[in-house]
């Protein structure tokens, strides 16, 4: 079932019907509407958008650059992923008015070949990924005569990790990139700027039906024949098959949400963010949510809006984890030990996330307002 194209050309239609006209930072002007929610329930599939083309590795490509902690386009450049060009060569220009490279073609060249120039201006300050994987946290130095003021780094992802881990009904499970103190460094200020993460038991009825989807339905059938009545010997079963106990649930933030270009991308980079966390906690990926802020078109994505609304969806499709870089083997394992989140993070590359059964209408254009 897919309900998630319908919700999205839904919230296309309010904006066209409800909303007011605004300027923007980037002079294009917006039609606007303030706080909606969309929510979906992954078990009906992953939420890549049907009704026009979607770019799947692009949007791989920028949520592995956050997880990275990295801040510099050119891992981005490496896998053709372009979104953050324009922001980049934006300061650039900016920064060296006057005496600016003179087309963006010609700046990302220069960021791929020469070192010394990435190394300046391919960086976009303390955005997402820093923010994610190293949060600065200042403190005195006791131990100095001097008390010196240090900053010591705070990996939220690690730490949302380990709390699901040993605390998964807490309250303080979440993760934010707006760090007041560092917005005038950014190049951008984080649009989704938080999310957080919820579980809850599964019923045994619904680690049934997971162990049955792991096993296939006449095994299944096999163990339930063999078991005596209320004998609670599907534990073991449920146990040996690493079956999860629990569903995990994530909900993001946005201030600001272009609505035709940004929020497919967004809904899509959620939901995979949430099924990597689910399986590194072994939890079984439930509902995602989307709080939206300033929710707009811009002016030259009218037609483009109006287009889609009127395209029927198609089923939604899957997507698989492979497990090649997360050394699953028992034998690797004992020869190198386990990674580190860090090292599973970066051992991510887009190719490692299939997605299965994707059918499209073809993508529209629209032009980036940066």
């Amino acid at each position: 079932m897919n309900t998630i194209d319908k919700k999205y050309q839904d919230l296309l239609q309010d904006i066209l019907d409800n909303g007011v006209t605004k300027s923007d930072r980037t002079g294009t002007g917006t039609i606007s509407v303030f706080g909606r929610q969309i929510r979906h329930r992954m078990a009906q599939g992953f939420p890549l958008l049907t009704t026009k083309k979607m770019a799947w590795n692009v949007m791989v490509a920028e949520l592995l650059w956050f997880l990275r902690g990295d801040t510099n386009i050119k891992f981005l450049l490496d896998y053709d992923c372009h979104i953050w060009d324009g922001d980049a060569y934006k300061n650039y220009s900016i920064k060296n008015f006057g005496k600016t490279i003179s087309t963006k073609e010609e700046f990302i060249k220069r960021i791929k070949e020469d070192e010394t120039f990435r190394k300046t201006w391919g960086e976009l300050g303390p955005i997402y990924g820093r923010q994610w994987r190293s949060w600065n946290k200042f403190m005195y130095d006791t131990s100095s005569s001097n008390f010196d003021l240090k900053s010591y780094p705070i990996d939220q992802i690690e730490n949302l990790i380990d709390e699901l881990k040993t605390n998964p009904d807490s309250r303080r499970l979440m993760v934010n990139a707006w760090n007041v103190g560092e917005l005038d460094q950014m190049t951008l200020p984080p649009c989704h700027y938080g999310f957080q993460v919820y579980t809850r038991k599964l019923t045994g009825e619904e680690m049934w039906d997971l162990l049955k989807k792991k096993v296939g339905e006449e095994r299944f059938k096999s163990m339930v024949d063999d078991i005596v009545p209320f004998g609670g010997g599907l534990s073991e079963e449920l146990e040996s098959n690493k079956i999860p106990k629990r569903a995990i649930s994530l909900m993001w933030n946005q201030r600001s949400v272009d609505t035709f270009l940004g929020l497919p991308f967004n809904i899509a980079s959620y939901g995979l963010l949430l099924e990597i966390i689910a399986k590194e906690v072994n939890m079984v990926s439930d509902e995602l949510i989307g709080n939206l802020g300033d929710v707009h078109l811009y002016s030259n994505h009218i037609e483009q809006a109006k287009e889609q609304i009127n395209r029927e969806p198609y089923d939604l499709p899957t997507v698989k984890i492979t497990e090649r870089n997360w050394y699953m083997h028992a034998a690797v394992k004992e020869h190198l030990g386990e990674k580190t989140l860090d090292e599973k993070l970066k051992s991510y590359r887009p190719d490692c996330f299939e997605l299965i059964d994707y059918q499209s209408h073809p993508k529209i254009k629209a032009p980036l307002s940066n």
